[in-house]
């Protein structure tokens, strides 16, 4: 009885084993093609003698991904999606009204439509293998839950924790869910068809009860909030959530909120299916969800390539590394790779430095144990992988070492020379500079061709990017080992050619510049974050500064004039900042004020006086403020990509801003969004910004030249 693409009824008497195999796949996804396939296998099943169904898949720790995110990609009317919705739920719904039981055996991950078809069968249960994993993730890409998981979670496993796992695109382990109520059972991968079999055995001796779990609020840890009188508490307080975390720019999790809250309770399923495909359609074609969905085909990409133009090159198996430095940087590097797995060795000058490696990294994981991310015994695995002394023990043996002690070339340099001659021949050595020449750099080094730049943005356990700087002799192999390495360490690496400030810190500087520009015009500290926060940035620029260090934004902007001449000069306004004792969140004074644990509190209204500037403007041009900073951006990402070729192709340049830097995902990445508004506009712009603000905004030449045709940075 099997199908084609490996969807498969395999009889074990009575029971139908269906196994999800799809021929030519790595995962198993609901594509429309392969949902005809399983309503004709259900039509098959209702038709049969069959007394029970038990689903599984012979996927290597996947279950269901999902539905075929291109064809949503391609939905662009909200009727069109809508009926693409309505054909997935007609097909979930006939699965959960078989006259027979349906138990889903779920092992790896089930997300999104697997979740649906899950939450369509009678019994769930799963593995407590840390790959399973069961959840929605569509906000994430800019839609709702289409296929009845708006109105299937809520009623499985209450209200309170539907929202929780919608809203956020959430997905949880097996201890967590089978907690939820989201499965029956939690067993070992060995045994999970085993038992699966066993109950579909034990429902059928006890008369084949169908069975659908619904949530009951008796018992719950707040059943008010469940009931009637509760729910718009409830609602009301999971829209003020959204609203504070996304300001307003993601239609998708406001949308989940209005469907589950018409739907929830409902009885007649066809209507409550109606009002969630309509609000599928409605998020689906908008440019918000295009544009999520782009991103996550850039992350996706990321994942097939090998960081160099030529894929016959391999990277080299990386089993342990070395760290210089057990500082802010040099400690969270070190901790990131004994966190997935990787011995790390930290070497600093004093025990002291070693200490607070050690501590920065317990920290973290204790967090973690905190929130049950870990129990004690991963806890313990991971500190064995970390190590750490003032000597070069161990760096023998050394896969790679990662420099991230203080940002001087001759430093940096010497150092770089006397690691390489305790560490093997074919050892690599990456610095974590964020703006020195990698090529300079490498003159450091006996064999400048295993040498290259890996920068880390801080903090190193949550910020995505890691930026990969070739140098001028740097190998493919290399570059490619330290791509590799990325990836294994969670990252997302884009590989940029050496040059001031690689990609990130340069598109990132013009931007904070002119922020300080604004100030120094009389605008207010208060007028300039909050025109960002509003354009979707995830901080205003002057509190980016403080997070930087602001001494440490004045000696990175001097490189940049330097390098640059004067399209870089800084505002004079940044240095004085300095001179007034003002470092930002590190000494708790900035242009905000900080408390003794960093937290960020009221601007500091003293910095007007300190700087001599009078009182501030009441108000402003938003919109002109907020331009001035992104054109500028993409005026210099416009030399970075088109000129100076750091790197390749403006997606790379979207996904190191996005990653790096936090640029509104919702508009797809800085040249997305340039692409958006449109490149005659932005040369228009800057031409009146140069003449009216100054000569730093002249359009670049390449730019200039695409404004003459409205060209575009995607074609």
């Amino acid at each position: 009885m099997a199908m084609k693409d490996g969807l498969k009824i395999i009889p074990k008497d009575d029971i139908a084993l269906v196994e999800w195999d799809l021929e030519g796949e790595k995962v198993n996804k609901l594509s429309s093609a392969v949902m005809m396939k399983f309503q004709k296998m259900i039509a098959e099943l209702k038709s049969s003698n069959f007394k029970a169904v038990v689903m599984i898949s012979r996927k290597k720790k996947i279950f269901i991904a999902g539905a075929d995110i291109a064809e949503i990609k391609d939905l662009n009317e909200p009727e069109e999606a809508k009926k693409a919705a309505a054909g997935g739920q007609q097909i979930f719904a006939e699965l959960e009204d078989l006259p027979i039981p349906v138990i889903a055996a779920v092992h790896g991950a089930c997300l999104g439509g697997g979740c649906e078809m899950i939450l369509s069968c009678d019994y769930r249960i799963c593995t407590d293998d840390m790959s399973t994993k069961i959840g929605l993730p569509e906000t994430k890409l800019g839609i709702i839950p289409g296929f009845g998981g708006c109105v299937r979670l809520p009623r499985v496993i209450g209200l309170q924790g539907a929202l929780d796992i919608i809203l956020a695109g959430k997905s949880v382990i097996g201890k967590k869910a089978l907690k939820l109520g989201l499965v029956d059972q939690l067993v070992p991968e060995a045994i999970l068809e085993q038992q699966a079999m066993k109950l579909a055995r034990k429902v059928i001796d006890e008369g084949a009860k169908k069975r659908k779990k619904r949530f009951s609020p008796k018992g719950a840890a707040n059943a008010f909030l469940e009931s009637f009188l509760g729910r718009p508490i409830v609602f009301s307080q999971a829209k003020k959530t959204v609203m504070k975390m996304s300001g307003g720019h993601y239609p998708a999790p406001l949308k989940a909120i209005e469907v589950i809250s018409k739907t929830y309770g409902m009885s007649n399923r066809d209507l409550a299916m109606d009002i969630e495909s309509t609000g599928f359609g409605e998020v689906a074609a908008t440019s918000v969800s295009k544009n999520l969905i782009s991103l996550f085909y850039m992350t996706e990409d990321i994942k097939k390539q090998n960081g160099v133009n030529d894929s016959s090159v391999r990277p080299r198996k990386i089993k342990s590394i070395g760290v210089l430095g057990a500082g802010t940087m040099g400690g969270g590097i070190a901790q990131l790779a004994a966190d997935k797995g990787i011995k790390a060795r930290m070497k600093d000058l004093n025990t002291d430095a070693i200490a607070k490696g050690y501590q920065a990294a317990s920290k973290i994981w204790s967090s973690q144990l905190k929130r049950r991310r870990l129990d004690k015994y991963q806890l313990q695995q991971k500190l064995d992988l970390l190590s750490g002394g003032t000597t070069y023990d161990g760096f023998q043996t050394m896969d790679v070492v990662i420099e991230a002690i203080v940002e001087d070339m001759k430093i940096k340099q010497s150092v770089i020379g006397e690691t390489a001659k305790h560490c093997s021949d074919n050892c690599i050595i990456a610095t974590n500079t964020s703006s020195l020449s990698v090529t300079e750099m490498s003159k450091g080094h006996p064999k400048p061709e295993n040498f290259a730049g890996m920068h880390f943005f801080n903090p190193v356990h949550k910020m995505p990017l890691v930026e990969v700087i070739k140098g001028e002799k740097t190998s493919d192999e290399v570059t490619a080992t330290v791509f590799d390495l990325s990836k294994k360490m969670g990252k997302i690496p884009v590989v940029v050619k050496d040059g001031p400030g690689f990609l990130v810190n340069r598109l990132l500087l013009p931007y904070l510049n002119e922020a300080v520009f604004l100030l120094e015009e009389g605008h207010s500290i208060e007028f300039i974050d909050k025109a960002y926060l509003k354009f979707g940035m995830p901080m205003g620029p002057l509190h980016l500064i403080d997070e930087i260090g602001i001494d440490v934004a004045v000696k990175v902007a001097k490189i940049f004039h330097e390098a640059f001449g004067e399209r870089a000069k800084p505002s004079e306004l940044m240095a004085k900042v300095v001179e007034c004792g003002r470092l930002g969140k590190k000494n708790g004074k900035g242009f905000y004020h900080y408390d003794e644990r960093g937290k960020k509190g009221a601007i500091d209204n003293s910095i007007y006086a300190d700087l001599g500037l009078s009182s501030p403007k009441s108000g402003g041009n938003a919109e002109e403020a907020v331009n001035r900073g992104i054109f500028a951006m993409v005026n210099e990402a416009a030399r970075a990509l088109i000129e100076d070729k750091i790197v390749d192709t403006a997606r790379e340049v979207d996904l190191g801003m996005i990653m790096g830097t936090g640029f509104p995902p919702f508009r797809g990445g800085l040249l997305k969004h340039a692409d958006t508004v449109g490149s005659s506009k932005i040369v228009a712009d800057l031409e009146q910004f140069s003449s009216k603000i100054g000569p730093r905004f002249k359009a670049a030449a390449p730019l200039a030249q695409m404004g003459q045709n409205n060209g575009k940075f995607y074609n």
